[in-house]
């Protein structure tokens, strides 16, 4: 579900991109080749989202519990609220997009809102999104039409919730998803082959020790996500390395946060130009004696990549516009990865349809398939 939110051009960037994102993505668990159905779904390369839910948030509600004190009252002004919404949004696509395009991992942080009566819950980041409600029922909608796709629902950060909300929220939960909801088991035993023949098609990770009252609730142990909580991508990269080093071999899934995270300075910095100008990038440009010659992601994917190789060797070269490379230098990580007991499982990115992201990590299963090959010929 969209709120009405947006005008209509931006409506149809999105579109563009959700539908060059989701050409054949929208299946792909029930399409990996039989092999790969009994590995642990631990041991899977699985895209997923940072700020699942962010795609959407509400400039005229309150600002959220999240927040500190002196952010509250300055959201007093108007222009704090435009400002806010520009490094709060992490995704363009809503939660419907992002699985049509291959995403099965979501980052979910969720509120009350103040001053509200009942118990009703709303997706948070700085400022309130959608009902939690109606985003459970939109990924519903999709996993009832796509029944061998398998979603990881992490809910990581509860704001201005007591135990009357989480049981509000718990039980919305297990209303909208009943019998596709996957109990607490093995995380070995968690094969696709396994969830198809219980029928089921969602795993849900409860970061609050009410989890333990419900057999369908993992704890947030079985779900750790390590976080880099830096604006540098090299300082990022080699983080991402030496958690995956760090991870425990088995008893846990594990989410290798590729993201990049404004400071107060990074934001006062360039307060109008938000998170996707700043840290993600949407585009890389390659300078020679003050002059454009490649303008990277505003092409189509195999263009920005085909661009990105042949401009690779002007790296270490003065001519290169270095303060653009975040985007291509996370994605040449990704591609350099392998899954496994001891290799990548889930990769979560912001602005997840800027480049071949899902279908990238997707592809990185392709290695498992070489590795069972490898072992039976030898």
């Amino acid at each position: 579900m969209r709120p009405p939110a947006g005008r209509e051009g931006g409506r149809r960037r999105r579109r563009r991109a959700a539908g060059a994102m989701a050409e054949s993505n929208a299946d792909w668990m029930g399409t990996l080749p039989a092999a790969l159905r009994s590995y642990p779904l631990s041991n899977l390369a699985i895209p997923g989202s940072h700020d699942s839910f962010s795609y959407w948030v509400d400039e005229k509600s309150p600002v959220g519990p999240d927040q500190a004190t002196a952010i509250k009252r300055l959201a007093r002004i108007s222009l704090v609220k435009k400002i806010m919404k520009k490094w709060s949004v992490t995704q363009n696509l809503t939660f419907k997009e992002q699985l049509e395009g291959g995403i099965r991992y979501f980052d979910l942080r969720v509120s009350s809102k103040p001053g509200e009566t009942g118990q009703e819950i709303y997706f948070i980041h700085g400022l309130f999104g959608i009902k939690v409600w109606d985003g459970l029922k939109e990924i519903n909608t999709f996993l009832e039409q796509h029944p061998k796709e398998v979603v990881f629902l992490d809910f990581n950060h509860f704001y201005a919730m007591d135990d009357s909300h989480h049981f509000f929220l718990i039980n919305r939960i297990r209303s909208v998803f009943g019998s596709k909801l996957c109990s607490v088991e093995c995380v070995e035993y968690v094969t696709l082959q396994y969830m198809w023949e219980k029928k089921h098609q969602v795993l849900i990770f409860y970061h609050y020790p009410i989890y333990k009252e419900y057999s369908f609730l993992w704890p947030g142990n079985k779900m750790p996500a390590p976080w880099a909580n830096t604006t540098n991508v090299h300082k990022l990269l080699q983080f991402l390395e030496t958690t995956l080093e760090e991870r425990s071999r088995y008893g846990t899934f594990h989410v290798s946060q590729a993201i990049l995270t404004p400071r107060v300075k990074t934001i006062a910095r360039h307060l109008i130009r938000g998170l996707k100008n700043t840290l993600v990038h949407r585009y890389c440009c390659l300078m020679i004696k003050g002059k454009i010659v490649v303008n990277f992601y505003s092409k189509t994917s195999k263009e920005s990549s085909n661009s990105m190789e042949w401009a690779s060797s002007f790296v270490s070269s003065d001519s290169w516009h270095r303060s653009r490379l975040n985007l291509p230098m996370i994605l040449n990580w990704v591609k350099a990865q392998k899954p496994g007991v001891m290799g990548v499982n889930i990769i979560t990115s912001d602005f997840v349809e800027l480049v071949d992201f899902a279908a990238t990590v997707i592809a990185l299963n392709d290695l498992l398939l070489e590795e069972d090959e490898s072992a039976t010929k030898s």
